[in-house]
């Protein structure tokens, strides 16, 4: 039996069948709390973040036309919640300066290391990500943290590929010159 794609399960529950809804949410609920959890860095805020999308699906799922894979629409949507959620909650966890040239040095030094060990460091990497300013900070989460292509991440951002790339290309030059301003 072939599964139906996700285009075509949002086609579906844009008609209204929820069993379509449900097999969507069920694909995707991942994907939806990941990328809430890299904006917030918080599981609390990513799981309300998540749920807030999730009901979100349920009154613009209408509006997906096809014209994009449902993976890129999908993020624009957990975008925008993320965002509206950030700016409702206009919270930024401060990050230790000093922890990010410490966990960029353990990164450096211990490629073979096992996913278990370094999962503190990801968080805390993360968290630096975080304190860039929006439109790098974005570009970062969708480029690394989600491996979208930067014309997929154009498209959830609402910007040109070259924007993507220049964001990407000064978040870069930001966090060189932080590490080194705490070396």
């Amino acid at each position: 039996m072939i599964e139906d794609s996700d285009e075509t399960l949002a086609l579906r529950a844009g008609q209204g069948c929820r069993a379509s809804f449900a097999m969507l949410l069920d694909r995707n609920y991942d994907r939806i709390y990941r990328t809430a959890w890299r904006f917030t860095g918080s599981r609390d805020r990513a799981e309300d973040i998540a749920q807030d999308v999730c009901v979100k699906l349920v009154s613009v799922i209408g509006s997906f036309r096809g014209d994009a894979k449902f993976t890129t629409w999908l993020h624009r949507v957990a975008y925008t919640t993320a965002q509206d959620n950030n700016r409702m909650s206009n919270r930024t966890a401060p990050v230790d300066p000093v922890e990010v040239v410490r966990l960029a040095d353990v990164n450096q030094q211990q490629d073979d290391a096992p996913d278990t060990s370094r999962e503190g460091d990801s968080e805390a990497l993360w968290d630096a990500v975080r304190t860039l300013p929006p439109q790098q900070r974005d570009a970062i989460l969708y480029v690394y943290g989600e491996q979208l292509s930067h014309a997929q991440t154009a498209s959830v951002l609402g910007c040109s590929e070259k924007t993507v790339s220049w964001h990407i290309h000064e978040a870069k030059k930001r966090l060189k010159i932080l590490l080194k301003a705490v070396s």
